[in-house]
């Protein structure tokens, strides 16, 4: 295939007239971005292409389909060429339709598929070990071994208990037997007795020796049998695990990503160099690295890219059909980051210092308590960045201040009612309110849809989404308790505003369970990690009602709601 016939199947001119869109003065920052107006149109035009043609992949958006729905991460570059025209390379994350090659989208920068490759072939070596390795645990013979040395185990239990019961039994009847011989007795004949009742209590105590050696025996000759299967099971496993390091280590050095600068690095030395940790399972097969490759090969200017979700949402995550997101950061950072060198690129938002630190905003103030309405995306405590945080002023205006000062916390997009106090006795008894929960919690938020229900109880366990910071999984399996009871206030131009009383404290409870298709199904507008980026996430924790740790009268805070 020659050179401009791939360009013609990449490099995607735009359907409408763009020239007079002025052009970024620097490139997105892939992990917190509003999309550019020309990656707006080419998404556009890209979700109009996939309207009507589906890949042979079920996205969950037609029902007639029998095949498991699952829905993918899409990107867009847009891209000047050397002759100075705009277009936009298309990408997705993975594959989709079980094949990575689609006309229009570029190619994965290894790609895993090719028949006869060492990676296939090396799948295809690990799967024939672990068919050995099932067929091993399920052979007939190796489960009748383990079965028979717990089936042994299990007889020689029960006989030997039963012959030390027998025993117990003799030992009542001599002595019986003992305290019925008269005192007049001869002696000789008392002898005898004696003697007698002793070896029968020898002989039993021999016989439960034996008992318990033959016993041994029958089990040992079992285990033998058995943890032979088991070696040989342990050493298949071995040689599976071995050969997939190898593996792992050879995919490592065949993904090869460029830079800005031309430079040249591979997936291994990528994750080393950033975090010194092997790169996660599906590094470097998402969207954003693989448009990004695909430019700097052919010599092609990135100007702006914006990726987007298409299809269903996964059972665990929240992704929205046809909603922007930003790169993940658990796979895609180290390797964004040494892509992008070279390239003018924004500037994080989240890590801009403010022009000015508003003042504390003071609600409730005694000897040794200190309530704080906390503005929307300002940290309660301090966190990696150079951000103020709430503690970091609350330090410096109360110097003698002791003990933690911080109770709970709120997220750093949530604004609202934020405890404090100003003692460290009076800390340990607040925290103990809310460990036991005592303290009864209020937000109110404004949901971006109308719900089908007015009340109820959300109860969905999360987890850290370890490749995706700071973002939180419903995860049954591994994830904590969390709980929410909600309540409709009104509804309004297709927006519902809510009550939210949390049973739990769990990181961004209210945002999951407001956005997870088996929560609400509907984001807290403007969250920009679980629904659509706004001004602001709409979120207010409004009321909280405690003890008072010194006087121990009740107490409720309120805060307006200020959207």
């Amino acid at each position: 295939m020659t050179e401009k016939t791939t360009e013609k199947t990449y490099f995607t001119r735009f359907k409408q007239m763009v020239t007079q869109i002025p052009l970024p003065e620097k490139f997105t920052f892939p992990f917190y971005y509003e999309p550019h107006e020309l990656s707006r149109i080419a998404v556009s035009e890209l979700q109009e292409r996939l309207e009507n043609d589906n890949f042979n992949h079920n996205f969950g958006l037609n029902s007639d389909s029998e095949s498991t729905p699952s829905g993918k991460m899409f990107g867009v570059l847009v891209v000047q060429n050397p002759q100075g025209e705009l277009g936009y390379l298309s990408a997705f994350s993975g594959k989709v339709g079980n094949s990575n090659d689609h006309d229009g989208f570029v190619p994965p920068v290894f790609d895993m598929l090719q028949t006869g490759d060492f990676f296939m072939e090396g799948m295809d070596e690990i799967s024939r070990l672990t068919d050995q390795i099932e067929a091993l645990k399920k052979n007939p013979e190796s489960v009748e071994l383990q079965t028979q040395v717990v089936k042994l185990k299990s007889q020689a239990k029960e006989e030997i208990e039963a012959f030390r019961e027998r025993m117990r039994q003799l030992k009542r009847e001599r002595k019986e037997k003992r305290s019925t011989l008269s005192p007049d007795m001869n002696l000789t004949e008392r002898a005898i007795i004696e003697n007698t009742l002793i070896r029968e209590s020898l002989t039993k105590k021999h016989e439960l020796k034996m008992l318990n050696a033959e016993w041994e025996r029958k089990i040992q000759i079992a285990e033998v049998q058995n943890n032979t299967h088991l070696e040989i099971l342990k050493a298949l496993k071995k040689q599976r695990k071995e050969m997939s390091g190898i593996l792992q280590s050879r995919l490592f050095d065949a993904y090869n990503f460029l830079n800005a600068k031309g430079e040249l690095k591979n997936l291994g030395h990528i994750f080393k160099d950033h975090s010194n940790s092997e790169p996660p399972s599906g590094a470097g097969e998402c969207a954003a690295p693989k448009l990004l490759h695909y430019a700097y090969q052919k010599n092609l200017k990135p100007i702006a890219m914006a990726e987007f979700w298409w299809g269903v949402s996964p059972k665990s995550e929240v992704r929205k059909h046809g909603n922007f997101y930003p790169s993940c950061r658990g796979k895609c950072e180290p390797i964004l980051g040494f892509m992008l060198e070279g390239l003018q690129v924004d500037s994080n938002p989240m890590l801009e210092l403010p022009e000015y630190v508003r003042p504390l905003d003071i609600v409730y103030e005694d000897d040794v308590l200190l309530v704080i309405n906390k503005p929307a995306e300002f940290l309660s405590v301090p966190g990696k960045s150079l951000l103020p945080s709430i503690y970091d002023l609350v330090k410096e205006k109360y110097p003698e201040a002791t003990g933690p000062l911080i109770v709970h916390r709120l997220d750093m997009a949530t604004s609202g009612i934020l405890l404090l106090t100003k003692t460290k006795e009076a800390n340990k008894k607040m925290q103990a309110q809310f460990i036991e929960k005592r303290i009864r919690k209020r937000y109110v938020a404004l949901l971006d849809g109308v719900l089908d229900g007015r009340e109820g109880v959300i109860d969905l366990p999360l987890r850290l989404d370890v490749n995706d910071r700071p973002r939180q999984l419903v995860c049954h399996e591994h994830g904590k308790v969390a709980k929410t009871r909600w309540e409709v206030i009104d509804e309004l131009y297709g927006r519902t505003r809510v009550y939210f009383y949390p049973i739990t404290g769990r990181t961004h409870q209210l945002r999951v369970h407001a956005a997870h298709k088996d929560g609400l199904n509907t984001a807290i507008l403007g969250d920009d990690l679980y629904g659509k980026r706004g001004k602001r996430l709409h979120l207010h924790a409004e009321q909280l009602t405690f003890e008072h740790p010194t006087n121990h009268q009740e107490q409720t805070i309120t805060i307006p709601v200020p959207f």
